[in-house]
């Protein structure tokens, strides 16, 4: 595990606005998303039955889970629609060039 180490976990041409994407960061599945040219990075399992937000449907910057309809704010992770009661962990996302690199 390498803390604090950014990590390239895609290039920006592969996460497209409005559309999460699917990536992994240390072993873990994480969601992508593109909000107006900022990326964001956020724990793809959702916290009420695990539910895969990469595959969720993705709107303005509120991410919902394709299995319950629980909603999360991509840029902070916190619920904003339940069922889900807690929030996901959320990323810290950086821009190198054309990679786009993620650090706890």
């Amino acid at each position: 595990m390498n803390e604090g180490v950014p990590m390239k976990v895609a290039k920006k041409k592969d996460v497209v606005e409005g559309v999460p994407f699917c990536a992994v960061f240390e072993e873990k599945s994480i969601a992508l998303f593109n909000v107006g040219g900022t990326y964001y990075a956020i724990d793809s399992t959702c916290t009420h039955m695990g539910g895969p937000l990469c595959q969720g449907t993705f709107r303005g910057d509120v991410v919902r889970c394709p299995w319950h309809g629980s909603r999360f704010d991509v840029k902070s992770g916190k619920v904003v629609g339940g069922p889900a009661e807690k929030p996901v962990k959320q990323y810290k996302v950086q821009v190198d060039g054309e990679d786009i690199e993620v650090t706890e």
